[in-house]
């Protein structure tokens, strides 16, 4: 593991009724022991900014990239765990990499050396929006969203210095995000960000 996430750092931040799990029946034989497979499984994700795919209502499985997007050679095989955005979320079982598939422009790109990288990233995320406050000064306005800014800044940075792949350029879904975030957006009216901006 590139990071070391634990259920109970996840549940400080979101509270337990906010983070979703996968069962170990969802994944084919080749993927459900796979350290990724297990991190979904036991450590699960902060819900909001990412989501988790449901099984299947009758095998009980996830669908494989190939049942949702056009993949060629193994990369039709992987389970589809989640999205992010547009882009539908798959595990490498053999590499351990989150690869994101975008269907409407039919791209693939590598996003997660691993799986605690992809609960990392979402992590710091959901912190950011569930902790940051607003002044609620009109004249603050730009210095805290600068200040806002500076914290999706530091995301990017401590997450590439040791996981280059989430934000290694300003096209990848994550980056997407954070720019999202920056704005002022995502925040949840039940946040104090929230509460800040939507009154």
């Amino acid at each position: 593991m590139l990071f070391d996430v634990t259920r109970a750092q996840l549940a400080d931040v979101c509270g337990e009724e906010r983070l979703a799990s996968l069962p170990a029946a969802a994944f084919p034989p080749l993927a459900a022991d796979t350290e990724g497979a297990l991190l979904l499984q036991t450590v699960g994700v902060p819900t909001g900014t990412l989501s988790l795919r449901e099984p299947d209502t009758k095998s009980g499985l996830l669908p494989l990239v190939r049942e949702v997007v056009a993949a060629d050679g193994d990369a039709g095989e992987w389970p589809v765990f989640g999205w992010l955005l547009n882009a539908h979320l798959a595990l490498d079982p053999g590499s351990g990499k989150v690869y994101a598939f975008d269907s409407d422009e039919e791209t693939v790109v590598e996003l997660h050396t691993d799986v605690s990288s992809l609960i990392h990233v979402a992590l710091l995320f959901q912190r950011l929006l569930e902790e940051f406050t607003f002044s609620g000064e009109e004249a603050d306005e730009d210095a805290d969203f600068e200040r806002l800014d500076g914290e999706v800044r530091q995301v990017r940075e401590t997450t590439s210095a040791v996981d280059p792949l989430p934000f290694r350029d300003d096209e990848t879904v994550w980056w997407v995000v954070g720019d999202e975030i920056a704005a002022g957006q995502r925040f949840t009216g039940d946040s104090p960000g929230g509460r800040s901006l939507y009154g």
